[in-house]
């Protein structure tokens, strides 16, 4: 039996996978496709940090990793990761039954800042 503190960990995992599953079989880069576009760049033309992160992990599923990095490399390098240890971070402590850690500014300034530089190159470069 799953414990009551690891639902939420678990329930974010399978909603990753049904998500995965969904990009498996729909290609976002088809034109008309039902998934919803960044809204941001729909609104005003300028690409977020996480924009291509949708055509990237559908790229990634096919096994195509030289796409995936030309839709979002940044997202594929940094944020991939980073996500995977944030998750981890919390399911072991909703395991433990202990209150998920804060990250630290040392984690989440330099986050913010590559974010932010990664979104100025790549509207500015674009």
């Amino acid at each position: 039996m799953v414990g009551v503190g690891v639902r939420g960990p678990l329930a974010l995992a399978g909603a990753a996978l049904a998500g995965c599953g969904v990009l498996l079989v729909v290609d976002p880069n088809r034109p008309g496709s039902w998934l919803p576009p960044c809204p941001l760049y729909a609104l005003t033309g300028i690409q977020c940090p996480a924009c291509g992160s949708t055509r990237m992990v559908h790229a990634l599923l096919h096994g195509d990793v030289v796409a995936a990095w030309q839709f979002n490399a940044v997202m594929l390098v940094a944020g991939l990761p980073l996500l995977v240890w944030l998750w981890a971070r919390w399911f072991r402590a909703a395991r433990a039954g202990t209150p998920t850690p804060r990250v630290s500014p040392k984690v989440g300034v330099p986050v913010v800042a590559l974010a932010a530089t990664w979104m100025l190159a790549r509207n500015l470069v674009a």
